[in-house]
């Protein structure tokens, strides 16, 4: 079985590794084919649920990490 694998970048992105499936609200499916997805944690992206380097733009802190 392949495993996913989850990064979280300092104020930034998402990265996602492995085999998914990405699906909208509306249950809309994005091929991704075999490729690393990268998605946006900063919610002002014009390509949703993708990054688009938004991010940088605007200055996105996440400096808060989990408990």
């Amino acid at each position: 079985m392949s495993n996913v694998e989850i990064t979280v970048t300092n104020s930034g992105p998402y990265v996602v590794q492995g085999p998914m499936t990405v699906k909208d609200a509306d249950g809309n499916v994005y091929d991704t084919g075999d490729r690393n997805v990268v998605l946006c944690r900063c919610g002002h992206s014009g390509n949703k649920p993708f990054c688009d380097g938004t991010h940088k733009k605007i200055g996105f802190d996440a400096t808060e990490r989990a408990a």
